[in-house]
Parts: C-alpha cells; structure tokens; sequence
C-alpha cells in the first residue's frame, strides 16, 4: 500500500504505512536524527545555536545532545524514540545523550543494508542481541575497579570527570572544573542525591575563577535594618502569606458609613499580622526564611525583635535550604514543639561580583556545598551549568558501579573486534548481522576522528591493526590527531555510562526494527458549536 494512502477500515484522514514503505520511513527518521547530532560528538564536536519561537526568542547555545533533542519537535515515530532514549540516557547516568544517539542510528544504517539484502528483521535482531551481550562481556572484562584504592579511585573519577569535560565548552579550564566536581560529589560520601550540590550563576569575570564554597548560598537579600551576620542560627523555613498588613481594596467591596471604620478594618488585619508574627518568633528562631513576599510591616516587626527575615526564597532553594539545614517547611505555627528548626553555625551576607547573597556555614548536611559559576554572559554559564551538572551525574553513579574503562574509542574497538571474532564462528545469516554490529560500533571512534578534522579511515585502520595485539589499549588522541596509549592520555569513561549506551542503542534499534506497520490517526476536528 501506497505512503499515507486511505484505508477503507480506519476514519476518513486516517493513514496507514505498509511493510517496506513503513521500515523506510522509520529508518529514515531515525538516522535523520542521528545524523543531526553527530557533530556535536567528541572533544571537536561543534555546537548548536537553538532558537525559541515564543516571546523573547530566547537562544540556547550547546553540544549537549539530551538538550538538543528535548528542544525540537520531531514529527517521525521512530525518531521520537531516538530522543526517549536519549532523555533516560540523561535522566539515569547524566552523560553519553549523544553516543547512544549516534550508536542507534549507525545501527539502523546499517540494518537498512542487510534488510535491502532480504534478510529478515528478526534474524538481524537475533544477531544485533547476540552481539550486545558478546560486547558486554567484552567491555567487563575490559573494565578496571580501584575502589579499594582511595587514591587511584580519586584519580579515576579526576580522568572521567576530564574526559567528560573534554566534549564542553569547559574543555580550556577542565583540570579546575574537574577538581571542582570530584571535591563536591567526595563530599556526597556515597550518595546520587545531587540535591545538597547547588550551583549559583554570576555574570562577570571569567570561567576559571568559578568556585566551590562549603555550605549553602542563597540568592536573596537580608531585610532592611536586620542583623547581617548570625552565629549558632535557629532557622524558620516557611512557605506562608506575610502580606496582609494592607486591606485590599482593589477586589474587595466593604460597605462603611466612615473613613474610621476601614482605619479600623486596617487595624484589625495590622493586629491579626501581629500575632501571627509574635506566634513566629515564639519558635525561639533568629533567622525566619519565606517562600513569599514579607511586607514591610511585618519586616518592622521581625528587626524589632531582633530576628533576620528572608523573603521570596523560590520553592527549589526553599526545598534545598530545609534539606541542607535539618528543617521542615511549616505553614501554620500554633505548635511550637512541633516545627523542625533547621540550624547553622553562621549566617552572613556576602559579594559575589557586584550581589549581595546569603551564606549558610556549617549546615546540618554536611555535604552541602555550592558551586559558583562565573563566565562572561548568560548563555555560557547556562551551557557551563549543564556541563558541569552531565559531570556531577557521571562522578556520583560511580558510588553505585566504581569500574572504569578506556575512552578515545579504545573500548569500542576491543568490543568490535571480540564481536568479529564470534561473528566468525557463528554459522547463517546471523552472523551478517553481528559483523555491522561490529561496524557500527567502529564508527563512533570515526566519527570522533571526523569531527576533530581528522582522516578517520586512516586512524580506523590503524587502530585495527593495533588491536590484533592482546592487551592494546590504543585510541584516538585527538590533541595530537594520532592514535595513543590511553592508560598514558589518561582518557578514562565510566563503565556504567558506556553499558547504558550499548543496550539502549541496540534495544531501540531492535524496536524500530520490527515496526512493518505504522498508523496515524485522523487529526481531531473543530467542533463548529464550540467556535
């Protein structure tokens, strides 16, 4: 059946794709996809400039493939599946959005080409699965564990979060932000929660004099004529209206017979307010911290008492300030004994550039610490958070899985080899499948080569031709644009990173693969009696 041609069983404006045209269709998609990404690929990948539509047409510049991907609207099924698994990619280990992109699509490429060869999809898929798992077995064997070793194990994470760093736009100032992530996520001592690690942005000066600061910063103003400086702090985290010391004309309909009477509406709510604050204060705090506005009489109130007050902390830093201080975010303050207070050893007011913010120093969460990021406009610092943030994510699931293995396509070319040595034993058509298995895999290194205005096909071969030695850990070293030892460049990768990224590619691309029909459903219509 012809592309979109009508079915006579769906609704009118239904379309449905057949067989051949259907598998095209998804194949084409798919590698469109991947081919969108593929530059950004590497330590030379280039960037993308993604523009908004909606007022403002705000610009994000990046190379992050989950960003990329999550910004654009995709229209093909089959790529749509490529950006799914590029979000869990980011979602579950924080790194490797493009490869796994990248991967799936010279999969499907070269699944077209066996497919054009009249093999069936399932024998491809019979062969891609028995391939994944020879890959797997390849990449554990290859993998290292120095996690009985702090000081190896600490220089690993230093090479990975390198190595992470090196695709960025951090890759000039990689050895201090690399320090940087690997002090913050040590700091976790074992934890994923990435919650107590928060990161501020400054406009001025440059990368390179960004910085980690021990405790919590928040990104608010001291009220008027309060204490700035606070010692053995008892904090008050709240999420409650603190502005009702004015009655609101404007929508609300008071029938008096005087001006003295609304004077005596006022009074009332300026009393009500007072209680409300006394009620406060009666918690024994020094520090009150609002997630709304605190109007100015009960700020008056709050700098008679002595008592610094902190308004409009957003929901995420009120979240992260209850978390990192031992508190709880009250509404209501009728029972004193059963608030959590949070506490701190010193709170005072600092510059950062030309701002003013609030330190929280000797926090109950120990680990609590805040990245400040310094850089000349808004869209680097945007660019350098989500670098640093793929980093963090990378360094802290290796509490979870501490292997490592080698980077620069090392890995990639030991597991296309050890699936070309099966692929050779292996009898039937099956065994066709597993050799673009093995292609495929090559291509990422190539790729990586490409990208760094390299000639791949002249590094591929040589690279192959290094690894019929047992034990050669040779890659692309694209700062001197040869092939290198990899224990000697130092390029390491996270075995937890690299395995998502083999089995995510390989079971979208087996998903893909066995589409031989695809529906689409009439667009819904207007009703004219809603118009």
């Amino acid at each position: 059946m012809e592309t979109g041609a009508p079915n006579a069983l769906l609704k009118e404006q239904a379309t449905e794709e057949k067989g051949e045209t259907a598998r095209l269709s998804s194949f084409i998609g798919a590698m469109a996809i991947a081919d969108l990404v593929k530059t950004t690929l590497g330590p030379k990948g280039m960037d993308k400039i993604l523009q908004s539509q909606s007022r403002g047409q705000a610009v994000t510049v990046t190379n992050d493939g989950a960003t990329i991907l999550k910004s654009i609207y995709v229209d093909n099924p089959a790529a749509k599946v490529l950006v799914d698994i590029s979000k869990v990619q980011d979602d579950q280990v924080g790194d490797g959005t493009t490869s796994v992109v990248v991967l799936a699509g010279e999969l499907l490429r070269e699944a077209e080409k066996l497919v054009n060869m009249r093999i069936h999809p399932q024998t491809i898929i019979q062969g891609y699965r028995e391939a994944l798992n020879c890959a797997l077995k390849a990449l554990q064997d290859l993998s290292v564990n120095n996690v009985d070793n702090p000081e190896q194990y600490k220089q690993d994470m230093l090479r990975i979060a390198r190595t992470t760093l090196s695709s960025k736009i951090l890759t000039n100032d990689k050895e201090h932000f690399s320090n940087l992530a690997v002090d913050a996520v040590l700091r976790l001592k074992g934890s994923t929660n990435l919650d107590s690690i928060q990161m501020i942005k400054k406009t001025g000066g440059t990368l390179s004099e960004s910085y980690l600061d021990e405790g919590f910063i928040l990104d608010k103003k001291i009220g008027v004529g309060q204490p700035k400086r606070i010692e053995n702090a008892k904090i008050l985290v709240a999420n409650t209206p603190m502005d009702t010391d004015k009655i609101k004309i404007y929508g609300a309909r008071v029938r008096t017979e005087g001006m003295s009477q609304v004077a005596a509406i006022e009074q009332a709510e300026k009393d009500k307010m007072r209680k409300k604050v006394q009620k406060i204060i009666d918690h024994g705090i020094n520090c009150f911290i609002n997630r709304q506005l605190i109007y100015n009489f009960p700020e008056q109130l709050f700098t008679d008492a002595g008592v610094m007050a902190i308004e409009h902390a957003d929901f995420d830093g009120v979240e992260r300030l209850a978390l990192v201080t031992g508190g709880e975010i009250v509404s209501t303050f009728h029972n004193p004994e059963e608030a959590k207070l949070g506490e701190c050893k010193l709170i005072e007011e600092i510059m950062i550039g030309e701002d003013k913010l609030i330190r929280f120093s000797g926090v109950a969460l120990g680990e609590a610490c805040t990245i400040i990021l310094r850089g000349a406009s808004t869209h680097i610092l945007d660019e350098a958070e989500r670098s640093l943030h793929d980093a963090l994510c990378v360094l802290s699931q290796m509490a979870t899985d501490s292997r490592v293995v080698y980077g620069g396509g090392c890995s990639e070319m030991i597991m296309s080899q050890a699936v070309e040595d099966l692929a050779k034993k292996t009898p039937g058509k099956r065994s066709l499948a597993m050799e673009s298995f093995a292609k495929a895999l090559r291509q990422i290194p190539a790729i990586i080569a490409e990208n760094g205005g390299l000639d791949s096909t002249e590094l591929i071969s040589q690279l192959r031709a290094a690894h019929v030695t047992e034990g050669c850990r040779k890659g692309i070293d694209i700062l001197t644009g040869q092939i290198g030892d990899m224990t000697t460049c130092g390029i390491n990768e996270a075995f937890k990173v690299k395995k998502c990224v083999l089995s995510s590619a390989t079971e979208a691309t087996e998903m893909i693969l066995r589409v031989d029909d695809i529906i689409k459903c009439a667009p819904r219509q207007r009703d004219e009696n809603m118009m």
